[in-house]
């Protein structure tokens, strides 16, 4: 075969393997339903648990990357703290060993009818369960596949003088083969694509054990690129966290070089006793260097997060998504402090969605990144505190309550409900805004002002209807009615003034639509307040 026909079967058949395992993961998680952000919140109570999490949802993503960036982004909206994240990428690093003894089963000669069947699967049944059950079986094919394609462009390797001296290279040089195998998986992105082509390279004779065990180091060190990349731009807490994952893997690769010879005749011996063949020999070897890594820092998860804080220093900003308030002892001791309990959480999470409002404003005003990210922060810990409340409330309501408290407790189910509308229309704005600076849309200087003069009266209105539920102020309450009816008013001038300037070439169609969008939920959000006044009013 020529150059050229090795080229095309090499990267594609890395592109098989990619794509193979992005499929088979996305398939997993699917399967298992999408619930791995519960998961990672529930299970990481503690760094033990946080590595089972971590195995659990890397076996379902297919990627260790994958669940370090998910992680990272947990952490960035305050879902996750600095240790948590920690025990969740050791359990990541496990994880992914998964996928090196999947190909160590060879059975890759059955690539092609696995894929026959994982299409079947996919394209003759209706049933949604069926269908992501064959996409994981595509992917598991494809996997194997990619592999053979790989392997195939890799044979006439054996008879290159200049790869047969790079390996003699490496085996002398451990810090080569580290060095060859970071920068390899820092390219392709992907430690399970690297691990699986070093596999094969292994299963041919294209290199022995003592080379390949320090490029199956460099891998692991090399998949934390990804994580980086993602925490750049975030919160100091996500940036801690990604640096973790580089200063573990990092440490656990200095520990094996330096017991380097004891591995290398561990492996070995395993080699011969289990009669692995050469793909599980690596797999067998990347499972013992992440499992025996973990074990050993995991005692100092406290101590890495302690240098991760000095070497990124600085107070992070990070929003509390987490309920403080709710206590169910209560729930059984005293409804009637339960319930007082229930109004404290519902008046911070109306205090978050003011917060988020103002984020909103200032992304409008000055279109800052750093303003526009704590958005979706924001609605998070508000999707997430509903959920919470209404869980507590709906416990509460099983109890024997006074007639006051039982109004008090209709109250709280409604106004939770139209804060969470808040949030939305807070999001959709800042998604907006997005559109606006991707298609460089520009307003005029007057419709800047009165979009301005809205968001000022709208977020007045919020805070207005926020003080009148904590306050039980029936005249705050009346006056958010009469804010609201200008809110109105202002809608209905604007939408007439933005005709008048199209008419006038003053505005473009494609500003028009996304002004009188924002204009829209401004409007929306303004009845959401008027919903909690009325149910002031009403309880008065």
């Amino acid at each position: 075969m020529d150059l050229q026909t090795l080229l095309f079967m090499f990267f594609g058949g890395l592109g098989i393997f990619l794509f193979g395992i992005k499929y088979m993961g996305d398939g997993l998680q699917k399967a298992a339903g999408d619930r791995l952000r519960e998961i990672l919140d529930r299970f990481t109570t503690n760094p033990i648990m946080g590595v089972f999490a971590g195995i659990f949802v890397t076996i379902l993503l297919q990627t260790s990357t994958g669940t370090t960036v998910l992680t990272i982004g947990l952490v960035n909206a305050g879902f996750m703290t600095l240790k948590q994240a920690i025990g969740v990428i050791m359990g990541a690093n496990i994880g992914t060993t998964v996928t090196a003894f999947i190909i160590g089963i060879k059975i890759s000669k059955f690539a092609l009818p696995i894929i026959a069947v994982g299409t079947f699967l996919i394209f003759f049944f209706k049933n949604n369960k069926v269908n992501n059950y064959g996409q994981v079986i595509f992917g598991f094919g494809a996997l194997f596949y990619g592999l053979n394609l790989m392997g195939d462009a890799m044979k006439p390797l054996r008879d290159v003088q200049a790869f047969a001296d790079l390996t003699v290279s490496m085996s002398e040089n451990a810090l080569l083969g580290v060095l060859i195998g970071t920068v390899f998986t820092m390219i392709v992105q992907s430690s399970s694509a690297s691990i699986g082509l070093l596999q094969t390279l292994y299963s041919q004779g294209l290199m022995d054990l003592q080379a390949a065990l320090p490029v199956l180091f460099g891998d692991n060190i090399g998949t934390t690129i990804t994580a980086v990349l993602a925490s750049l731009g975030a919160s100091i807490a996500a940036r801690r966290a990604a640096l973790t994952h580089v200063i573990f893997n990092l440490i656990g690769t200095v520990i094996v070089l330096i017991l380097f010879i004891p591995y290398l005749y561990l492996i070995g011996r395993l080699q011969d006793l289990l009669a692995l063949n050469p793909e599980m020999t690596i797999a067998f070897a990347h499972g013992i260097f992440n499992v025996s890594n973990t074990l050993i820092q995991l005692p100092f998860i406290a101590m890495l997060a302690i240098i991760v804080t000095k070497i990124i220093p600085g107070q992070d900003s990070a929003i509390e998504y987490k309920a403080l308030h709710l206590d169910e002892r209560f729930i059984r001791e005293s409804p009637s402090i339960a319930l007082g309990q229930g109004k404290k959480e519902v008046l911070r999470m109306a205090e978050l969605s003011e917060k988020g409002l103002e984020a909103v404003g200032e992304y409008m005003k000055t279109h800052d990144k750093k303003h526009g990210e704590l958005i979706p922060q924001f609605e998070d810990a508000i999707n997430n505190l509903d959920r919470k409340i209404t869980d507590y409330l709906v416990q509460l309501s099983s109890h024997s309550l006074s007639n006051e408290d039982s109004r008090l407790h209709s109250t709280l189910m409604d106004t939770i409900r139209d804060i969470e509308r808040i949030g939305d229309h807070m999001e959709n704005i800042m998604e907006l805004v997005e559109s606006q600076l991707a298609n460089k849309v520009k307003f005029s200087d007057s419709a800047i002002a009165d979009l301005d003069e809205m968001f000022d009266l709208t977020l007045s209105t919020v805070r207005q209807s926020f003080k009148s539920l904590e306050t039980n102020n029936i005249e705050e309450a009346r006056s958010v009615l009469e804010k609201e009816e200008k809110i109105d008013k202002m809608e209905r001038d604007l939408r007439k003034k933005h005709i008048a300037r199209v008419n006038e070439n003053k505005c473009t169609g494609s500003a028009g639509i996304i002004y009188v969008d924002i204009v829209s939920n401004l409007e929306r959000i303004g009845d959401h307040a008027v919903n909690i006044a009325e149910v002031v009013i009403g309880e008065e």
